[in-house]
């Protein structure tokens, strides 16, 4: 049985829908995704919901705060983690937010990329997987999985739910 890592990952969309908000991961050397880009989030606490976890996230890497969100779907990591550990994420895309962005975070620079870009940035390599199904606003909802060995993806399948 899967006891994973509970995980939430926010695309922050700018107001003019053709970027989002990704942090480049350079600022600490010991950081497991350094020198990739990413959305936001990270582990839901105990005792949280999986949408308030993204809401603290967002409020704790971004100091914004969230007015409409949607889940977009989930994605499973079996053996992600630096030990092989399995790791399930929640992905939201947040339409509607307010808040001063800083510069940067504890985990590096923030900035607003075109998501029409974003394959032709330095991140994990299954995030190209899904990340198109993110921002496809003909699928309403994905449930994918990406299986990890060794750091590096083995597989990718997913499904929609209408």
């Amino acid at each position: 049985m899967m006891t994973p890592v509970l995980t939430t990952l926010g695309f922050v969309r700018h107001p003019d829908g053709e970027h989002v908000l990704m942090v480049h991961r350079i600022a600490r050397n010991d950081d497991d995704q350094l020198g990739k880009y990413n959305g936001l989030g990270g582990k839901v606490e105990p005792g949280e919901d999986a949408a308030t976890g993204m809401r603290r996230e967002l409020w704790e890497e971004a100091r914004l705060q969230v007015d409409a969100m949607r889940l977009r779907g989930t994605v499973s990591w079996p053996g992600f983690g630096r030990h092989g550990e399995d790791h399930f994420g929640l992905i939201f895309v947040i339409d509607r937010w307010h808040g001063d962005i800083p510069d940067a975070n504890e985990e590096g620079p923030l900035s607003w990329q075109r998501i029409d870009e974003l394959d032709a940035l330095p991140m994990w390599e299954g995030d190209r997987y899904f990340l198109p199904l993110v921002f496809d606003e003909t699928i309403p909802q994905f449930h994918g999985c990406i299986p990890y060995q060794d750091g590096r993806p083995t597989g990718w399948t997913y499904s929609v739910l209408a």
